[in-house]
């Protein structure tokens, strides 16, 4: 196992991680605005989207992602604490939102997105070590 993290961590920048997430943290933004019957446009989605964006960056940060972009737990389930609480606490700030409902899908999207595709390569790079 400690092979196939070591091998991870070498194969994926950090670069390429941080893209993902900011990727499927704008997903889960227009996730949330096509279910609520909200127009898909560009600003729509940004603007649904920053506040939960920038709860990410700060995340990043704090956690040094930089060091282990990939480790689905010491990463990507502290990002997602991070990334709620403070995409939370932006929205209310900014006049938006956050009932309870929100917040426990909220979670549980981010959980498995940003857990998930973690999840996924380390599963693909133990694959290809024991190959």
């Amino acid at each position: 196992m400690a092979d196939s993290a070591h091998s991870l961590h070498r194969s994926l920048s950090w670069p390429w991680a941080l893209g993902i997430d900011v990727v499927l943290v704008v997903v889960f933004a227009a996730i949330g605005r096509a279910s609520h019957e909200h127009t898909l446009d560009a600003g729509g989605v940004l603007e649904t989207a920053w506040p939960f964006v920038a709860g990410l960056l700060v995340g990043w940060l704090v956690l040094r992602a930089w060091r282990a972009p990939a480790a689905p737990l010491r990463t990507g389930a502290l990002l997602v604490v991070i990334t709620v609480v403070l995409g939370m606490i932006l929205r209310v700030v900014t006049g938006g939102t956050t009932a309870i409902a929100f917040i426990i899908v909220a979670t549980v999207t981010l959980l498995v997105f940003l857990i998930g595709w973690r999840g996924i390569a380390a599963l693909i790079a133990r694959r290809r070590t024991r190959s």
